[in-house]
């Protein structure tokens, strides 16, 4: 996959975000880590209707859902504001999903590619693999 010249990657799961910008060009990934947001999980969304029951025993699924929600929050607002004009989501698979119940339709129109898979504190070379992979 080619990515534009400035594309954000935001690589996320339940717990951590991170944020790389694509420093080289299309067909020529370089991914610089830039300094991502502290983050707090919110009761937004779907993370504030689940309940701890047998299927969810502790609040450690409203936390992850808790902490998409104020990721996808996060980039919203940054692509509201002109600050992404291109971007790359990976994401673990459950956290993709929540992330999706949020996105802005202004987000939806820049989003260059999803990746799911969990690739949180991984090398950035990691990173590019499953990109250039993609």
């Amino acid at each position: 996959m080619m990515l534009p010249h400035n594309t954000t990657v935001a690589v996320i799961d339940g717990q951590s975000f991170n944020l790389f910008r694509n420093g080289g060009h299309e067909s020529d990934l370089a991914l610089k880590a830039i300094p991502a947001p502290p983050l707090h999980a919110v009761n937004a969304g779907s993370g504030g209707r689940h309940y701890s029951s047998a299927g969810n025993p502790d609040a450690r699924h409203q936390h992850e859902d808790g902490f998409a929600a104020a990721a996808a929050a996060w980039l919203n607002r940054q692509v509201l504001d002109g600050a992404i004009e291109a971007l790359v989501v990976i994401a673990a698979p459950a956290t993709l999903g929540e992330l999706r119940k949020h996105y802005h339709k202004q987000l939806e129109s820049v989003l260059e590619a999803e990746l799911s898979r969990d690739l949180v504190g991984r090398p950035v070379a990691d990173v590019e693999a499953a990109i250039r992979n993609h």
